[in-house]
């Protein structure tokens, strides 16, 4: 296992975890004493964590310690105590919401496939945190809701354009307006969840996802997902346009070889 690119006692701080083996990166949430809750070092440091993975690295899971992935914004950033370590006194304007965003915002980048291994509370930016990721594997036991409408504040971690974009406007504001929980059962039906596995069978099922990710190419598997992202805005015409201008490349010189089996 590789040592983080990050300074291991700025990840504590930010309650996070990182592992890099090759071309696998594992963050772990790692503060299961408070289900995982976020912070604003959290979010920044995720951030950095994009800014700083190595280039090999191709695939990213994200995972929680104990029996939660996240139970959600900590909620004593709202209180006069706070939390110990953590400036709140600045001022919370969009530069500020956008810096907290730029922690999930890049695991929607090309050349990595992002994986969110999910089991118990995925609460509001929890949730969002798993909607960042490309794929979703969840336990039976997960438990998904978007709870920020119930503090007096809209889902601003860029969960919302996921959210529609799997289950659909009215679906979306319905499980945004009433903060219901969604379990695993209607997670899948809904498209949440792209596998439902038993909690003890999470990690094995990641690892066989990731494994199986890792047999394709990464020029092939990066332009595969560039297409896959744009398709649902482009018209037919576009894609199959799309989809030559990505070709091309593959097919001239050795890219163009079979990966090995």
């Amino acid at each position: 296992m590789a040592d983080s690119p990050l300074d291991p006692a700025e990840l504590q701080r930010a309650g996070l975890r990182l592992d890099v083996d090759g071309a696998v990166a594992t963050i772990s949430l790692a503060r299961p004493e408070r289900r995982n809750a976020l912070t604003f070092s959290t979010w920044h440091t995720l951030a950095r964590i994009g800014e700083t993975l190595p280039g090999t690295v191709r695939v990213v899971v994200v995972r929680g310690d104990g029996p939660s992935f996240s139970a959600g914004i900590d909620l004593r950033l709202f209180s006069p105590e706070g939390v110990p370590g953590e400036d709140t006194s600045g001022p919370r304007d969009e530069a500020f919401i956008a810096g907290l965003q730029a922690g999930y915002l890049w695991l929607r980048r090309p050349d990595i496939v992002s994986i969110a291994a999910v089991r118990g509370h995925a609460i509001g930016g929890g949730f969002q945190l798993a909607l960042a990721c490309d794929l979703r594997v969840v336990a039976d036991d997960v438990k998904f809701a978007m709870k920020e409408p119930a503090l007096g504040i809209v889902p601003d971690l860029t969960g919302t354009k996921p959210l529609v974009d799997i289950v659909g406007v009215p679906r979306a504001l319905e499980l945004c307006l009433t903060t219901r929980t969604v379990f695993a059962e209607e997670a899948a039906r809904l498209g949440l969840a792209e596998l439902v596995v038993p909690a003890a069978e999470l990690d094995s099922a990641v690892a066989d996802l990731v494994a199986a990710i890792l047999q394709v190419r990464p020029e092939t598997a990066a332009a595969t997902k560039r297409l896959i992202r744009q398709a649902p805005h482009n018209t037919l015409e576009e894609q199959a346009a799309a989809e030559r201008r990505e070709q091309v490349p593959l097919l001239g010189g050795p890219a163009a070889a079979p990966a090995a089996s």
